[in-house]
């Protein structure tokens, strides 16, 4: 089992249905700004059961989405079974699968990257960046306050993610505190950093 999806094949099916009920454009309401609106090649790391990377292919978008959790990719297949979406079975931080070379116009990760401890962190920036095209994007969100209890998660800040970024050749273009589009998430007093980056 991969460290950081700990806690999410035994809650599967709560939460698909809570994945599932959450409208994308609500949840990316702060960066839907730079999601592109010509048909572009997206990757979407940590996809969960797709909701995300469907919504992206309704846009007209090629979307691969990779989730490692086979208690939420399969049933996210079953769900979302477009064919401008591929579906992959890989993780952070080293994405071992996809080809060396692959390049995407935008790479999202929303609610991944606080599951990486510094060293996986400091693995998996360099390889996210390397999935950028030259003028494209990544986009990620970052959790703060408490952790869910049987979750492997650490407390990761807007700053030290910029800084890392940077080491790999991103540029920051966006960094808003917003709070939880969830009401549950809401109540217990989580935020979320959202960050843009730019090749």
């Amino acid at each position: 089992m991969v460290a950081g999806t700990k806690g999410y094949a035994e809650e599967a099916a709560q939460l698909v249905s809570r994945y599932e009920a959450m409208p994308s454009a609500v949840k990316h309401r702060a960066v839907l700004h730079l999601i592109p609106s010509a048909p572009s090649k997206v990757i979407d790391i940590g996809a969960g059961t797709g909701a995300d990377a469907a919504w992206l292919a309704e846009m007209g978008h090629q979307v691969v989405a990779v989730e490692p959790t086979a208690e939420l990719r399969n049933p996210g297949m079953a769900l979302h079974p477009a064919a401008s979406i591929e579906w992959v079975d890989d993780s952070l931080p080293d994405l071992a699968s996809l080809a060396p070379g692959r390049r995407f116009d935008l790479v999202m990760m929303t609610a991944v990257w606080m599951h990486l401890d510094e060293r996986e962190r400091a693995t998996a920036m360099p390889r996210v960046a390397s999935l950028v095209r030259p003028k494209g994007m990544l986009i990620m969100s970052l959790r703060h306050g408490p952790h869910a209890p049987g979750r492997h998660t650490f407390d990761v800040s807007a700053e030290q993610t910029i800084l890392l970024a940077s080491e790999s050749g991103l540029r920051c273009a966006l960094n808003v505190r917003t709070e939880s589009a969830g009401e549950l998430n809401r109540r217990a007093g989580i935020t979320w950093s959202r960050l843009a980056f730019i090749l």
